[in-house]
């Protein structure tokens, strides 16, 4: 499948909004309806467009903290953390990276008493540092075709 520069309009008109409809990308890329959703339906079949989500306000729904937090490992419990992650409902993101640290989450927490209770959870597994988030710079920002390559093959 090729990613051409029509494939990339696309991409980023879905980024800025996935609820437009196929008529609304048409106009703007200069495709016609059932065109651009040939395409998308291509995209889907070969993993480019892997889902579509909602975003949903943390503050309004009762979240008044984010937070990245880092997590350096003791020496057997990385496996376990691992595991136990995918049961901690205040992580929106969580990556094994590299580096000192082992782990790195994106969190939302109701208040600092919820983020004292999330941190004793956590301090069983490894040596944990907490980042209050102050304000978004950029969030989400969509991946257009910054390199160059118009005619990227799959």
């Amino acid at each position: 499948m090729k990613i051409d520069t029509t494939n990339w309009e696309i991409l980023q008109c879905l980024q800025q909004n996935a609820r437009l409809s196929n008529a609304e990308i048409g106009r703007k890329v200069g495709l016609s309806s059932p065109a651009v959703a040939e395409r998308i339906k291509k995209m889907e079949d070969y993993g480019v467009l892997e889902g579509y989500k909602a975003e949903v306000s943390y503050t309004k729904t009762g979240y008044q903290l984010k937070a990245i937090i880092t997590l350096r490992a003791f020496m057997g419990r990385l496996k376990p953390f691992m595991l136990k992650v995918k049961e901690f409902n205040e992580v929106l993101n969580c990556y094994r990276i590299t580096g000192n640290e082992n782990i790195i989450m994106e969190v939302v927490l109701r208040d600092q008493i919820h983020l004292q209770g999330f941190i004793d959870r956590l301090i069983t597994y490894g040596e944990v540092k907490t980042h209050i988030i102050l304000s978004n710079l950029i969030e989400n920002n969509p991946i257009i075709d910054q390199i160059g390559l118009n005619d990227l093959e799959l």
